[in-house]
């Protein structure tokens, strides 16, 4: 298989996956971390790597090294395995998502960002999808005759959810990125935050299983990651232990037969609570309808959610300009319609554009996230 994004969390744990049950890696991509992507070269003696930023190329102990974005395409050209694990962060993700089907490879997808996007144009119902909600989603659905009517997937409710609205105006990188339940990378950490993630993952949601009845709830101890409500009355919930290995383990080994986890132990269980989402304090949630009517705003809030996230984090901007940036961009460019897969990447950057003037910023790269 291809890992992409190798040195991040999800990408850590699918090596983890595919050391455990003897699958070779063709290949590896991250972005900068080098010093990782040496050791896991070393561990997994791939054929081919890749590194984002060209200017660490030298610090990589392979001979066989591909850079930038057009570098991954290249390489993922020359690997013969048929299975690709995407695991970028951020749009980044997108084109390479895109070549994989192109190329008729399977994709297991962890890049949000590939369906928020450009949903419309990938092949959804051949996803493999590694989050957590759309895993639970996918396992209660499986085999299901009787009508669904409705889908909810969970929120932890990220770092700000005890936190009092007014204190949100002083909220600094370092408190936001202190996550109660999982260890991820700074973005999708922010993300989880604002619950810009949670919003992404029922645009997800809608493109993997095509039903626009979909709602998030917050579930604090990130046990339950999914339900599905029937037409019949039955609800039923995918529980779980709060472990990325299980859902990853599913989307590379397709057919799983062993013990990934422990089961979750029911009399030891926290109590646990289901509770509405504050939209005053998170009020980027509020786009739930809209975006779910009009799928094509997921490419206008991403762009400027990203650039709103990259300012916070490099100091140059509050957390509660991140939504701020976001609506604005909405108001600016809610009206356009896409037809080719190109004009992602035009829109793209048109929106980052606008958000950066917004936000009176000068960002020349996406180094922080």
């Amino acid at each position: 298989m291809v890992v992409l994004g190798s040195t991040g969390s999800i990408g850590v744990n699918t090596l983890d996956i595919a050391k455990t049950n003897d699958i070779a890696v063709e290949a590896l991509s991250c972005k900068k971390n080098y010093k990782l992507l040496n050791e896991q070269i070393e561990k997994f003696k791939p054929k081919f790597v890749h590194i984002g930023d060209k200017s660490l190329k030298s610090f990589v102990k392979h001979d066989k090294v591909f850079t930038d974005d057009s570098g991954i395409l290249d390489m993922l050209d020359e690997c013969k395995s048929e299975l690709v694990a995407n695991a970028l962060v951020g749009f980044a993700g997108l084109a390479p998502s895109l070549k994989i089907q192109k190329i008729n490879k399977t994709l297991a997808l962890a890049n949000k960002e590939s369906l928020v996007v450009g949903g419309k144009f990938l092949d959804c119902k051949a996803i493999r999808a590694i989050d957590s909600e759309h895993f639970g989603l996918n396992f209660l659905l499986s085999g299901q005759k009787t009508p669904v009517k409705s889908l909810i997937i969970t929120a932890s409710g990220g770092a700000f959810y005890k936190t009092p609205l007014k204190e949100l105006k002083t909220a600094t990188p370092a408190m936001a990125l202190k996550h109660p339940n999982w260890d991820m990378g700074a973005k999708i950490t922010i993300d989880s935050a604002t619950m810009t993630n949670k919003l992404f993952e029922i645009l997800e949601a809608f493109w993997l299983y095509g039903i626009k009845e979909i709602d998030a709830v917050v579930e604090q101890t990130s046990m339950i990651h999914a339900l599905v409500n029937f037409i019949d009355g039955s609800t039923t919930a995918h529980i779980c232990n709060t472990d990325m290995r299980l859902a990853i383990a599913h989307t590379v080994l397709g057919d799983v037969k062993k013990e990934i986890l422990p089961s979750v132990d029911l009399l030891s269980l926290a109590k646990i609570e289901f509770k509405k989402i504050d939209l005053e304090k998170f009020p980027i949630f509020s786009l739930k309808d809209k975006v779910l009517k009009n799928p094509n705003l997921g490419v206008i809030i991403n762009a400027s959610n990203e650039i709103g996230v990259e300012a916070f984090l490099a100091g140059k901007c509050g957390f509660l300009d991140i939504s701020k940036v976001v609506f604005k961009s909405l108001e600016k460019f809610e009206n356009l319609e896409l037809k080719e897969p190109d004009e992602l990447f035009y829109y793209d950057n048109l929106v980052r554009e606008f958000a950066k003037n917004e936000l009176k910023l000068n960002l020349k790269d996406r180094n922080v996230i």
